[in-house]
Formats: C-alpha cells, sequence, structure tokens
C-alpha cells in the first residue's frame, strides 16, 4: 500500500481571486486539501500505473465522482482509500452534476475518475468541467495513464500531428461516413473500437483508407496485452481468421498521402494505365492508395473500365 504523508495548506481567512478569474475556496475538513475539481487519471489496467500524486488526492478528497462505483471501488480497495464515491456517467449526468457543483460553492475538493486512464477523454466528464469552469471554480488536472497515448507509443508511427476520433458509429453506412471524412486528415488516426466491432470497423478502414499502416493495441498494460502490426487489408484479414477477440483496443492509423486528390477524369485516366499491366486488384489499391480517393469507388469505377473497354 502506497503511503503519503499530507501536503497541507494553511487555511486563508477569505478567498482570493486567481489570475484565471476563478475562485480560491478553502474548505474546513481535517485534510485541507484546497477547493477545486481535481481531474484524476487512473490506470487503464495495471494497478501499479497511478501516480503518488493521484493517490493523495483522492484519499484526501471530499467526494470521488466516478462512472462505476464497483470499478473505482477496486482501485480504493487496493491501496486502503476510503473516500466517498458518487457514480456519475452518462445516464445520471444531468442529475448528479448540479449536486457536485454545489459541493464545490460550499468549498469542497471533489476528484472525478473514469473507470480507466485520463477522464474526458471519451466520458462525459467534460461536461462537468465546462460547468464548474463556467462556475469560477478552480480545475486542476492530475495526469497519468492514457489509452490514446498508449496506443500511440506503441505504435512507431508519426506522433508529431494525431487526430483523436475516438470511437466509431455502431453501424456500417455511419461508420464508413465517418472514415470517408477522416481520410484526407494529414495526421496519424487513433481511434477506440469496441472488440465485437474490430473486424467490421478495420474492413471498412481498409475499404475506404486503402493499405496503409496500423497498429492494434488490445488489454494495453493488462496481463493480455497484445499488439498486432501491419497494413489495414492484411490486418483485418488476420483478425477475421481468428475469431472474434476480447478486451479493450486502440487502433493507430498511418497518416494519408499529402498528394492531391484527383478528379474523376484523372482516376479514370489512372485506372487505365494500371489495368494495362495489373490486376483490378493490384491496380486498386495503387489508386486507392496513391490518389486517396476511397477504396470502394476506386474498384466499382476499375470494374465498369474492365467491363466498358477492351483494356
Amino acid at each position: 500500500m502506497v503511503q503519503l504523508g499530507p501536503h497541507r495548506r494553511s487555511p486563508a481567512s477569505h478567498p482570493r481571486p486567481r489570475p484565471d478569474g476563478s475562485k480560491q475556496n478553502h474548505h474546513t475538513n481535517a485534510s485541507n486539501l484546497e477547493s477545486g475539481l481535481y481531474v484524476v487519471a487512473t490506470p487503464i489496467g495495471n494497478l501499479g500505473d497511478v501516480t503518488y500524486r493521484a493517490i493523495d488526492i483522492l484519499r484526501r478528497a471530499d467526494v470521488i465522482a466516478c462512472e462505476d462505483t464497483r470499478v473505482t471501488g477496486r482501485l480504493m480497495k487496493r491501496y486502503g482509500l476510503m473516500t466517498a464515491l458518487i457514480s456519475y456517467h452518462d445516464h445520471n449526468a444531468a442529475r448528479v452534476r448540479p449536486r457536485l457543483l454545489s459541493r464545490l460553492t460550499k468549498g469542497e475538493a471533489v476528484a472525478i475518475v473514469s473507470d480507466a486512464g485520463t477522464p474526458v477523454i471519451s466520458d462525459p466528464g467534460y461536461r462537468l468541467i465546462k460547468d464548474t469552469a463556467e462556475a469560477g471554480h478552480r480545475i486542476i488536472p492530475v495526469p497519468g495513464a492514457s489509452a490514446l497515448l498508449a496506443g500511440i507509443m506503441t505504435s512507431g508511427l508519426p506522433s508529431d500531428r494525431i487526430f483523436f476520433a475516438g470511437f466509431l458509429p455502431q453501424r456500417s453506412p455511419a461508420r464508413r461516413r465517418t472514415i470517408s471524412e477522416l481520410r484526407s486528415v494529414q495526421a496519424t488516426l487513433v481511434f477506440f473500437e469496441s472488440s465485437r466491432r474490430l473486424t467490421s470497423a478495420l474492413k471498412d478502414m481498409a475499404d475506404i483508407l486503402g493499405p496503409r499502416a496500423v497498429t492494434i493495441g488490445r488489454e494495453l498494460t493488462k496481463i493480455h496485452e497484445q499488439t498486432y502490426r501491419g497494413h489495414l487489408d492484411t490486418v483485418a484479414h488476420e483478425i477475421a481468421s481468428i475469431g472474434p477477440i476480447k478486451g479493450e483496443v486502440v487502433v493507430v492509423v498511418e497518416a494519408g498521402n499529402v498528394g492531391k486528390v484527383l478528379d474523376r477524369k484523372e482516376l479514370d485516366a489512372s485506372l487505365t494505365t494500371a489495368l494495362s499491366s495489373m490486376s483490378v486488384r493490384d491496380a486498386v489499391a495503387t489508386i486507392a492508395k496513391n490518389g486517396q480517393w476511397p477504396r470502394s469507388l476506386v474498384y466499382e469505377r476499375a470494374l465498369a473500365l474492365k467491363a466498358n473497354q477492351p483494356l
């Protein structure tokens, strides 16, 4: 168990304004933790991946807002924490948020955590932070583990420009539209995905983005951690062949080419040239990658040209 001595502040007789306009309040319990909303990162799997500061904050806060009290309870038990928990998630956020803001107004210290990793990334925490800022209370980041960063760390792909797309839509038509919108983004793409939808999502990515390099991290930091590397089409086939996988998944895809997007006449001309010396499959793969057209559209045009022209 981690044991930390409290870092106490001398209480001020009156709240003092801060440079950013927020209020500096002090509550009166024994911990003397300064009032504010503490946004605390927790482990994404391995419970050892929590910072000393995070444990100290969680021990001394007046209340911890969490998605699932059972999940956060395991972390609390591991480190002997007794702070009160309050459930805060998508379904009750509108009702619970005013209660948390009221506690901040009274000068209390409120911590917010997610089930795993850094709050506000693909969870409802950002609304509480927005309302807290508008109410003039202090917001204190307590950084730590992040599935987003863990995925990038293991990808081997450029990290100077990153586009985090979160979770893709569940249904294929909407998912394909979203992927198409991201096709021309000149940055490494990062997605969270459900393991049960991973195969279909990868197929849609391969169809639309072409054979880009991809790294898939499953169960990062956990006992059954796995990493898959390759190109979208081959990795999609590999994962489909091994059957359903379980666990949390981070998908990191290389950026698209910086070349100009072809217009339809240029596409047909390029396909005609490619089909004169390549199979349809190879021609589609080449044009989809180099021309930044959706693979499905290139394939349709290739079949049309093949049927109507003696190539």
